[in-house]
C-alpha cells in the first residue's frame, strides 16, 4: 500500500467522522424540541458508513476508503407525554418529543471526535514519512 493510499484513507475517514459529528450535534440540538404531531417530531439521525475498496486501474494493493452511504432516521419510538395544558399539545392533550438519548449522543460525539483525531494523526505521520523519504532522495 502506498503512502498516497494511506492519505486517501485518512482523509475519507476524517470526512466521514465530520459527517458523524455534525449529525450528532443536530441530534443534541433538537433533543428538547416538542411537537403536536407524531409526523412532525424530530427523529434522531445517524450516518451509515461503508468501506469502499479502492480498485483503481494499476493498483496492486487496493486500500479501503470510508464512504458515507447516507443518513437514516432512528427507528426508536418517540416519547409521547400527556400534557393537556402545554401549548403544543394535540387535541387529545399529548405532546411528542424526539427519540434522542443525550447520553448516547454525547458518547457518539466523543467517539467520533477521537476517530477524527486518530485520522489526523495518521495523516500527520504519513506527511512526516513523505518528508523523510524526500530527504533520503536528496542524500541527507
Amino acid at each position: 500500500m502506498s503512502l498516497f493510499n494511506v492519505m486517501d484513507i485518512a482523509s475519507t475517514g476524517m470526512s466521514a467522522q465530520s459527517v458523524r459529528l455534525n449529525t450528532t450535534a443536530s441530534n443534541v440540538a433538537n433533543a428538547n424540541s416538542v411537537s403536536s404531531s407524531y409526523d412532525q417530531t424530530y427523529k434522531a439521525r445517524h450516518p451509515v458508513f461503508a468501506a469502499e475498496l479502492n480498485q483503481a486501474l494499476g493498483q496492486q494493493n487496493p486500500g479501503s476508503r470510508v464512504k458515507v452511504l447516507g443518513i437514516v432516521e432512528s427507528a426508536k419510538p418517540l416519547q409521547i407525554e400527556y400534557s393537556p395544558g402545554h401549548p403544543m399539545s394535540d387535541e387529545n392533550g399529548y405532546i411528542y418529543k424526539p427519540n434522542v438519548n443525550v447520553v448516547e449522543e454525547m458518547a457518539n460525539m466523543m467517539s467520533a471526535s477521537k476517530a477524527y483525531e486518530t485520522n489526523v494523526q495518521v495523516a500527520d505521520t504519513t506527511k512526516r514519512i513523505f518528508r523523510r523519504v524526500l530527504r533520503l532522495g536528496q542524500g541527507q
